[in-house]
């Protein structure tokens, strides 16, 4: 009926939640400190800020990196660089902090010519930080959508208290997430842009189905609390309790949810290892929070949940 237990997740439950609070708490310090530095809770980047867009055709087939690199020696850290077809022909589309003078513009083309060959400017426009606002006070209406849609999904699929915990291991996996690309921003200069919202919508979603797996498992033996069984130890007689429960459930799922985890990060480290440069923190970003939510799916959630049912348990009011 049960698996055998292998890991006493609820038992050490101070120190899983521990950990998390030890990750946690560096990058809320981050925040704090980008907010003093920026101005905001991250690092910006050009979708944000604004800057420029080059678009040039080279006359010999270029590779992207080699145009990132000759960026950043020239200043234009955190650049953005894609391939694109315009009028039939290969070109290379730069979007960059702002190009404010003649001057800036010229040593950056004299020193794409010497690393990269003679080029064609097609087109050289300035853009404004108009997306910035509309797209973060879109990001937040749509993600105040979406746990709200959770917390009504799983509360009418499981209960209130399965879509409070899930909310709260959800939280946890973005706090991690934006924490540490707050400590990077700062320390490091790394800049969050649109695909650093695409990673945290995926992990939200690779976050709350692992959650769900979990919870699934321990509603479906939910029906067994209060059920008598003998401790194979010092063979006294006991009944289950909710714990009890929570704990085998969780480990009869440990296997799938790391062998899931496991190949997504298999994946993930190769792309970010052997993958171009413009996607490097869109990788990280996703490798950071897909860990963490497996983490929190495993050893956040669940504890969560019993913690809250033994709360619930001990409030009620005893007979007279």
């Amino acid at each position: 009926m049960f698996s055998k237990v292998n890991v006493d997740i609820v038992k050490y439950r101070k120190i899983w939640l521990g950990i998390s609070l030890l990750i946690t708490i560096p990058g809320v310090l981050g925040i704090i400190a980008c907010m003093s530095k920026y101005h905001a809770p991250l690092k910006p980047g050009i979708d944000f800020t604004g800057g420029s867009i080059l678009q040039y055709q080279f006359d010999k087939p270029t590779s992207l990196e080699s145009v990132h690199k000759v960026l950043e020696d020239c200043g234009f850290h955190g650049s953005q660089v894609q391939q694109a077809t315009i009028s039939g022909q290969e070109a290379v589309v730069m979007r960059t902090k702002s190009i404010d003078t003649e001057a800036q513009k010229a040593a950056l083309d004299k020193k794409l010519t010497e690393e990269l060959g003679t080029f064609k400017a097609i087109s050289v426009d300035k853009v404004t930080a108009t997306i910035g606002p509309e797209l973060l006070s879109n990001g937040l209406i749509a993600l105040l959508v979406t746990f709200g849609g959770m917390v009504a999904y799983i509360s009418y699929r499981f209960k209130f208290d399965y879509a409070a915990c899930a909310i709260a291991a959800l939280a946890h996996d973005i706090m991690v997430l934006v924490g540490i690309f707050a400590l990077l921003g700062y320390f490091v200069g790394t800049e969050v842009d649109s695909l650093f919202i695409s990673a945290v919508l995926t992990v939200i979603g690779f976050s709350v189905h692992d959650t769900i797996v979990v919870f699934d498992r321990i509603r479906e033996n939910a029906k067994y609390v209060g059920n008598k069984v003998i401790d194979p130890v010092s063979k006294v007689e006991y009944k289950r309790t909710f714990g009890d429960i929570a704990n085998d459930s969780v480990n009869q799922t440990l296997a799938r949810s790391i062998y899931t985890s496991l190949t997504v990060i298999i994946t993930l480290l190769a792309l970010y290892l052997l993958g171009g440069v413009t996607t490097k923190d869109f990788v990280l970003a996703m490798l950071i929070g897909i860990i963490s939510g497996t983490y929190s799916s495993i050893f956040n959630a669940s504890c969560l949940l019993v913690w809250w049912r033994e709360q619930k348990s001990t409030s009620k009011p005893r007979p007279a």
